[in-house]
């Protein structure tokens, strides 16, 4: 199965970097694969992301979350599916990616399919403040939380990691 990880977000606004960073991680952890490319920066959403996502059978998304909930660190694993109560189109600008998804489909685009699209979201604590470090909390809860989710990502692919579950 040809797959993507996707790492979502901004290396220089705080927190809004965990999805790259832990990209990178994963990336680092799981080697060279022919079945696996990596895109460990992505800054696009939207209909952007359509042209990122084409041609793949399975994504593995890193992304920031704020819940208001959880604690930084804390983390979710949901696959796009979970994303359809969210599906509105006020500008093409905004659009969510349940909402790109259905278009680029309907526009017959080969892409993944919502089970085979498995988002990890990461709670954060600030996503606004410009910084090429995340957040105190966050920096700490990295090593574990590169940990936890490296052996659900092994897992997902069939290597040799047993499964963590997400925390939160």
């Amino acid at each position: 199965m040809k797959t993507l990880l996707l790492g979502m977000g901004n290396p220089i606004l705080c927190d809004d970097a965990v999805g790259v960073r832990l990209a990178a991680a994963v990336a680092q952890r799981l080697g060279r694969r022919p079945d696996v490319d990596v895109v460990a920066e992505c800054g696009v959403g939207g209909l952007g992301l359509l042209d990122v996502l084409a041609g793949y059978e399975r994504v593995l998304a890193f992304d920031s979350i704020q819940t208001g909930a959880g604690r930084p660190g804390d983390w979710y694993v949901f696959d796009a599916a979970a994303l359809r109560d969210t599906v509105n189109l006020r500008n093409v600008h905004d659009t969510n990616l349940a909402t790109a998804l259905a278009l680029g489909r309907s526009l017959g685009l080969c892409l993944p399919a919502d089970r085979d699209i498995r988002i990890y979201a990461v709670e954060v604590e600030d996503n606004v403040t410009f910084s090429e470090r995340m957040s105190a909390a966050l920096e700490h809860a990295f090593p574990e939380l590169v940990e936890q989710v490296w052996a659900d990502v092994a897992a997902c692919l069939g290597e040799a990691a047993p499964a963590a579950a997400p925390t939160g």
